[in-house]
Order: structure tokens, then sequence, then C-alpha cells
């Protein structure tokens, strides 16, 4: 009643029973009657060992027990002398700042304080401090200076923060961290050890850091291509035989659902699991309509965007990158959408869209043109929408920039579908292998790890340096961001460092990263994103009060967006029942401490290169609230999962989404001898320029993996959090929530069954399901999880 600290009451445990190495404990303590509510257990641990706290039940109340859920490591007193404090879970005790009561107001603010640190020193694995760094860890100078990278972070190259380490700086540059075999995350965010999921952290670790030296037992040349389309097809048919099975066997281990050992000889052979959309259709790469489709309904449906303005024009330095009129003319497309419509037509009805990488490619061709292995372009993707609102792909525009070094002119050809020209319809697949791998790198450099996993680094961050255990908020997004930065922490390791996977088979190699810099300096917005900005933003959408969802889908058929929104809604539904209980009133947000340092924390630290920009929302009402907390909560659980589980699907059978085009055009200052060969066998063209057998087995083994759920997956919606189900006004909420994700299944499952719906339903047609809430183990092709964790 006085809400004033009462004295510690103390006690100590006995081992009350072991199983499976669950370990529980017991004790008896005497409380006053005038105690009062119980708001917190402070935890010594005297064992040897660090252990992990799941829970601690108060039993002996009258209105029953009290319950704290700790999910956390708690190190030995030995190793640390500052005790642990765990708050009381019930709902009705996430306190905002101004309502804590006196006697938590003390341990609140030194668990915080805690949590930041003191921004010195290097952090040792069971640190838990959250702190900020730029990306200064991706190169490694010192052992070779080809392995140098720049730092990503900073005016030069804008990047979103990652997680402080404080390592010694390389001697090579003092700009540079030096790498580590741990690299440091704080203790709460390393993936569980405890509820021993079949698929954990050690499989994930394995791979990224397994895969290229398993792959190097097996191809000595890392260049070598496949000599025909059957060896292909062969990975899945008749498997690729490995190496003499040793005690470290790294398939084995690494990816055993790949790994077949044949009965009469017991060798062990890779066989690639066939993907479902080959299943399905075993030519389905080869179709336009496909092409077409997957920009609509594949692993990066969210770069397709409508053509508001006609003629293309480029709005980089003509003095530098060459005349800026597009190559893709009035002519051109009229011929290829005779029957259907003019071009004017077309503009004014919202009928063509594009795949753009024109701009943001340009200005990398020159320097990627100088690494072996590889080449560039500049490129533009035009789609009409049909009748029956597929996507017809019209024209290819590839563009070389002029070339100081050598005083060539800017090239420039646009390529279209054949239907009478053997040649011409090589040329299209050759430039569709061009625009696939540039769409393959932005995929996995923007659309999956810079929009899903950097950007949302800097949340947890600004999360648990600035919102206690106990807010509100904490409590609601604390599910939406587990073992997001342990899984960031092994990109850096392995993916997106300087000759990492990233580096080795996708588009632009060592320039990957400085390209997703370019994005994020260029494009990203928070605020764009939410997906029904963001639809606005690409013209696929507008907003119309009439329609579901207030938003009309300018492609009615776009399986991403019409299933996304219905997610969408639940999210932002709940996300403001949730809100609106604890913020009533717009003055609780503003006077809220905690939260309004929260949000300046995230803008002007975790994103501080974007820190100045117009476009932040404020933070001043319940309303701007809710729409920032379901932007964190819709990257972190939609946005992934539609851009990561279905990359085996997809890029599984790498013809159909290569990650990187090894030649130029046959077309580009063609040699009479070149021109030949290409004649004769266009189909070693299109293998020379497929990324070689090394690159394609490296790829396809870690995009099988990433599209795998874990055991332990928890998913959107599903199973209520212990500190949302004591209340009854949020129970309620959640319920509804859970309703409506099983009702978006029986949505998803229907429009995928309905045959008017031509980019979902139709003969080897892969269904969309991305976006069904709920999955098994395993890859599925579905499922959302809360958190971007793989």
């Amino acid at each position: 009643e006085t809400g004033l600290e009462k004295p510690v009451i103390q006690t100590r445990t006995k081992k009350l029973s072991e199983k499976n190495g669950e370990v529980k404990y017991a004790t008896e303590l005497e409380v006053p009657g005038d105690f009062g509510e119980v708001g917190a257990v402070i935890v010594e641990n005297e064992h040897y060992n660090e252990l992990f706290l799941i829970s601690i039940v108060l039993d002996g109340f009258e209105n029953g027990p009290v319950n704290v859920v700790c999910d956390s490591w708690v190190h030995p007193r030995s190793k640390d002398s500052k005790n642990r404090v765990f708050f009381t879970t019930k709902t009705e005790q996430s306190y905002l700042p101004s309502e804590t009561p006196d006697g938590l107001t003390r341990y609140r603010a030194e668990e915080l304080s805690l949590l930041r640190g003191n921004g010195e020193g290097e952090r040792q694995q069971g640190n838990r401090i959250y702190d900020y760094d730029v990306y200064n860890d991706l190169g490694n100078p010192d052992s070779n200076p080809d392995l140098a990278r720049p730092v990503l972070g900073g005016k030069e190259h804008p990047y979103p923060r990652r997680v402080r380490a404080g390592r010694p700086r390389t001697e090579s540059d003092p700009l540079s961290e030096t790498g580590s075999s741990n690299f440091y995350v704080p203790r709460d965010e390393e993936f569980s050890q405890v509820k021993q999921s079949a698929f954990s952290a050690s499989t994930t670790s394995a791979v990224l850091r397994a895969v290229v030296p398993a792959a190097e037992t097996i191809f000595i040349d890392r260049n070598l291509g496949f000599p025909h389309l059957t060896a292909v097809d062969s990975m899945y048919d008749q498997g690729i035989n490995l190496p003499p099975r040793t005690a470290d066997s790294p398939w084995t281990d690494i990816v055993p659902r790949l790994v077949r050992t044949v009965v009469d000889s017991a060798d062990d052979i890779l066989q690639f699991v066939v993907p479902d959309s080959m299943k399905r259709d075993r030519f389905f790469w080869l179709k336009d309509e496909q092409f077409g489709r997957q920009t609509l309904a594949g692993v990066n449906p969210c770069s397709i965007e409508l053509v508001k303005e006609w003629p293309l024009m480029s709005k980089l330095d003509p003095e530098i990158y060459g005349p800026p009129e597009s190559a893709i003319t009035t002519n051109i497309v009229e011929q290829q959408i005779r029957g259907f419509m003019t071009l004017d037509e077309a503009m004014k009805q919202k009928k063509l869209f594009m795949l753009d990488y024109h701009d943001l490619l340009l200005p990398f061709v020159g320097l990627v043109r100088q690494l072996e292995g590889t080449t560039l372009y500049g490129s533009r993707a035009l789609f009409f929408l049909t009748p029956v609102g597929t996507l017809k792909p019209v024209a290819i525009e590839l563009v070389r920039p002029p070339s100081k070094e050598d005083g060539k002119p800017q090239w420039k050809q646009v390529f279209t579908p054949a239907n009478c020209s053997a040649t011409e319809e090589w040329l299209w697949k050759l430039a569709k292998a061009h625009v696939l791998a540039h769409d393959s790198g932005y995929h996995e450099l923007v659309s999956h790890f810079l929009r899903t996993h950097a950007c949302l680094e800097p949340y947890i961050i600004a999360t648990n340096r600035q919102l206690s255990a106990m807010h509100p908020i904490h409590r609601l997004l604390h599910p939406h961001f587990r073992y997001t930065m342990e899984i960031n922490s092994l990109a850096r390791q392995a993916l997106i460092n300087a000759d990492g996977i990233i580096e080795l088979a996708f588009s632009p190699l060592k320039y990957s990263m400085q390209l997703g810099s370019a994005v994020y300096d260029q494009r990203w917005r928070f605020d764009y994103e939410a997906l029904p900005k963001d639809l606005i933003r690409r013209g696929m959408a507008v907003e119309d009060p009439s329609a579901p969802h207030g938003l009309k889908l300018t492609i009615e058929d776009y399986p991403y967006a019409s299933d996304g929104l219905i997610l969408w809604d639940g999210l932002h539904q709940w996300v403001a029942d949730y809100v609106s209980h604890y913020y009533p009133d717009p003055s609780l947000i503003t006077s809220d401490a905690e939260l309004q340092s929260w949000w300046t924390e995230i803008r002007t630290v975790g994103h501080g290169d974007k820190k100045d920009e117009p476009w932040w929302p404020s933070l001043a009402t319940p309303s701007d609230l809710i729409e920032i907390v379901t932007t964190i909560a819709w990257t972190a659980s939609a946005q992934h999962a539609a851009v990561n589980f279905g990359q085996y699907a997809y890029g599984g059978y790498f013809p159909n989404r290569p990650s990187i085009a090894r030649t130029n055009m046959p077309t580009e200052d063609p040699t009479d001898e070149a021109w030949k060969q290409f004649i004769d066998t266009p189909e070693k063209a299109l293998l020379e320029m497929f990324p070689s057998q090394f690159q394609a087995v490296v790829v396809m083994a870690i995009l099988d993996v990433l599209s795998n759920h874990s055991v332990d997956e928890e998913y959107i919606g599903q199973v209520m959090e212990p500190a949302w189900g004591d209340d009854a006004v949020i129970r309620a909420a959640f319920e509804r929530f859970n309703g409506r994700m099983k009702a978006l299944e029986v949505v998803i499952d229907g429009r995928n069954a309905n045959e008017k719906l031509r980019n979902r339903n139709g003969a080897g047609v892969l269904p969309y399901e991305l976006l069904k809430p709920f999955s098994e183990p395993g890859v599925t092709g579905k499922g959302v999880p809360y958190s971007t964790s793989i």
C-alpha cells in the first residue's frame, strides 16, 4: 500500500530433483502478511559455474502462486559480484516508469545501468552488456591486404549499428576491429542450450563455417562450371560422390539431410533434395510465366514496382555514366503488348511494372568487372500485367557505363522474348540469367540481411538499454527479438565477411556489403518498412478507405501483399489492443521517460546515419506507438518469413535463381570467334554464365539450412507469453490475435485453391504459403516465427 521497499527476505535453496539435465531446487521462506505484492526476486548463484535459470514459483499465497519467468543465465558469485534481479511476470505488474512502486524503482534503474555498461573495454563471453558499434569487423587486413574492407556505418558508408564488442584494432587498419573465434553477443541473446533443439546454433554455425572448406574437398577448381545441363540435374538424381568418411567428415555433420549412403558400397554422396517448385514442374525455371510470377510470389516479392514515368531515365550523372535515356523504347514495348493495348493506355491503366536495378548497380559495374570470374551490368526488367492478372516479361535492358581505363563508351542493349528467332531466344535466356543474378544478390543483401537482420539489431540493443524488463513494451517486443543478435553474429563471421559465402558466390562479390550500404543510404526509411506504406511507395497499392485494409492493390493477385495485409492487420490490432491497455491517454506516452529514450536512441544512435531525416515518425500518441511497434514486429516476423523460408524452394535449383552471372553477354563487343562459339553451342554460353559447381553447391547447401524451421520454433500468435496471460484484457486480446492467425491459414488455403488466382494456382505452380503463420519443423515453405532467428 505504501509502495516502499520492504526488507529483503533471504533463504538458501536445496536441490530437490534432476531429470534430463533440468534441476529443481526448493526452499521455504516466511513472508509477513503485511509485505504486500512481491515485485522481484534477487538471485545469488553460489555454484562454480553459470546456470540457466528457467523460472521461480512462489507458492503459498492466498491469491495463488507468484511466477517469475527468468530464462536467463546467472553468473556465479565468484565471477560476478552483482546479484541478478528478476521481476515478477504478472501483466498487472508491467509498470510504466512513473507507476513503478518505490520498492522497485532502485532495482529497475540499477538493472538498466548494468545492461548499458560504460562503453569501455573488451566484452567478455558471458557479459550482458548492450552497446553500439559500426560494422568494422568484416575484413581481415592483417592476414591479407586483399581482405581489407571499409567500415560500414558513418558518413562514407551509412549502415545500421551492431552490438559493440570492443576488440583491439588491426595493425594494418586502425579503423578495423580484429576478428575472433567467438563474436560477442550478450549472454541471453545466444541460442538456447536448454531446449536441446535438433536444429540449433551448432548446426547453423557449422554450416556457415564449414560449408566452404567442405566444398573444397569435392572441387579442386572453384571456377569449374557445369559441362552440360544434365550435370546440374544429376546433383538431385544421382548426387555427388564425397571423399571417404573420416572422424571429422564435414558433410555428414553440417547437412545430414543432404547426405545419402549408397548401400552396396557404403560410400557417401551429397544428393540435394528436389525443391518443391521443381517437383511440380521440372522445367519451371525456363518459363517466362515463372519469371513474372516469382516477382509477386517468390522469395523476393518486394522489389517489383509500378512504372510511373515514361520514357525511362537514369538519375545518375551522364558525365560519368553516359546518356541517361533508356534503350527500351515505346516501339519495343508495343511490339510485345500488341493485341492488348498501346503503351499510353498501359501507363494510364497501371499495367507496366519493373525490376529496376539500373541506377543502383551501375556505379559498381567498373569495380566488379576488375574482379576475376564475374561481371556486372545495370539492369531493368519490364513486365506487362495481362488481363488474367499475371505478369508477362516485355523487355530486359543491360547497361555498361563508359570506362576511363580502356576508353570504351557506354554500351546498352534491350533483349525481348522472341518467338521466331532461336538466336534472340537464347540471348533472352542469357539476359534473364543476368537479371535473376542481380535480383538474387539484392534479395540476399538487402531484402533479407539489411532489412530483416541488420536493421533490427539497433531495436534490440535499444530495447534492452532503455526499456526495463518490466516495461510493457519490452515484454511485448521480447519474443520478436529471440536469437536475432546471435544469427547476425554468425553472419558477420562467415556469411557477409571478407571472403565469406556472399563474397564467394553472390553478385557483386567483394562489393556486396557496399551495395547494401548504398541501398540503406538511398532507399531505406523506417516508415516504409510498414507493409502498407511500402506497397504505396512502390505503386503496388493506393489508399482506398472502401477497400479491405484501406488499400486497393494495383495487382489484385499479388500473394505477398494480399496475404501480408491480413497478417499486418492482425498484428496491428493485437499491438493496438495491448498498447491501448497501458496507454489510455497520450500524456502517458510523452511522460514515459524510458519509452522516449528508447525511440530517441533508435533514431539517433542505432540508425545514427539517418538521425536527421525528416521522415522519422514522432512518438507523442498511442497511435504513433502502435505504428512503430507494429512495424518493428512485422519486420522481425512476417517480412523475414516472406524473404527467407522460400529460399530453397526457389533457389535450391540454382538455374532458376543463379546467385551470380560470370560472363558478359555475347553481344557485348563480340569477336568473330566468340560469336561463332555462341551460335554453335548456346547452352555452353549459358552454363559458363551460371555459377560454378563450387558456387552452386555452397549456395544450395546454405539455402537448405536457412529455409529450415527448428523444432523449438515459436510462431506468431500461437502461444501466449507468460507475461501476457495474467491480465484478462491482454489475455482476451491475444486470444483474438490467435484466432486471426488461424483464420489467415484458412484464407490462404482457400486462395491457393482458387483457379482464378493464377500466381498461386495452376499446373505446376507452387502455392504461396510463406505467410501461413504456423508450420511443422523442417523445410516447409511456410510458417512465420516471431523473430528473425535464422
